[in-house]
């Protein structure tokens, strides 16, 4: 049995945690915003509204959220915009900070301050995405164009292809394409295989593809990437053999960042 003294104490709290609900409520919502799902989903939430806003029907056709089957698992696709003028896979990264990367260096870096993290190049990642996308509706991949739209307080260092861009130049970019390159009866087609090939969404689809998902990231960070010789861990940059000219380690060889003096990154 609860003495007096406890008794009397919860009442007490019970009251005050009423005054100051609001406030609990506050940093739940706080902490929720900071995760890494809700700048996902977000994100994908504001290039929906540009997609939608710019690219209507029946001209333009916007699926999203949208789960296919492979070979070694599922693939997740943002978006798939369909139209005459070409099929759009959009990817969305919501990040802030300096972004460094490639075309073709396998990882990309962002920098917040003086704290770095690697990601994987999301190039790659919609490669796979297109490629799927174009065996299952059996089109040719030259109309299937993979776009990479970085939503947030993002900072490009490092020169980017064309269709790597944050979300206010995403409705110009696609506009750009205004030849058409497929009719009105293959556009049809691609709908119908489109939407009968996706998997629903469903929870135990989706269970399914973040299980795929993680073990694919699991494999990707056992990778001895760190030790490869031919891109920065940092930046992403080429390496190049280059010689101690002073210090102590004069006459020595190292490899050195391509992109030097803006990345000092060597690997003696």
């Amino acid at each position: 049995m609860m003495d007096a003294f406890t008794s009397a104490l919860i009442p007490q709290a019970l009251n005050l945690a009423g005054q100051f609900w609001w406030l609990i409520l506050l940093l739940i919502i706080v902490s929720i915003t900071r995760t890494a799902w809700f700048k996902g989903v977000f994100g994908e939430w504001i290039v929906n509204l540009i997609l939608r806003k710019n690219f209507k029907e029946p001209e333009y056709s916007l699926f999203k959220d949208v789960m296919l089957p492979r070979e070694d698992g599922t693939t997740q696709i943002d978006h798939i915009l369909l139209s005459k003028y070409g099929i759009f896979v959009i990817e969305t990264k919501n990040m802030k900070g300096w972004i460094f990367g490639n075309e073709t260096s396998p990882y990309w870096t962002q920098q917040i301050f003086k704290n770095k993290f690697r990601f994987q190049n999301p190039l790659r990642q919609n490669y796979k995405h297109t490629k799927t996308l174009s065996d299952l509706i059996e089109v040719d991949p030259a109309v299937v164009h993979s776009i990479i739209v970085f939503v947030g307080d993002a900072t490009f260092k490092t020169p980017m292809p064309n269709n790597v861009l944050t979300a206010f130049k995403l409705r110009r970019y696609i506009s750009e394409y205004s030849h058409p390159v497929i009719d009105d009866t293959a556009l049809e087609a691609i709908k119908v295989s489109l939407s009968r090939g996706k998997l629903d969404n469903s929870f135990t689809n989706k269970r399914k593809h973040i299980a795929h998902a993680k073990s694919l990231k699991k494999m990707t960070n056992t990778t001895p990437d760190e030790r490869d010789t031919t891109n920065c861990p940092r930046c992403g940059g080429s390496l190049v053999m280059r010689t101690s000219k002073r210090g102590t380690n004069e006459g020595k060889q190292f490899l050195g960042c391509s992109n030097y003096p803006k990345c000092r990154f060597i690997r003696h």
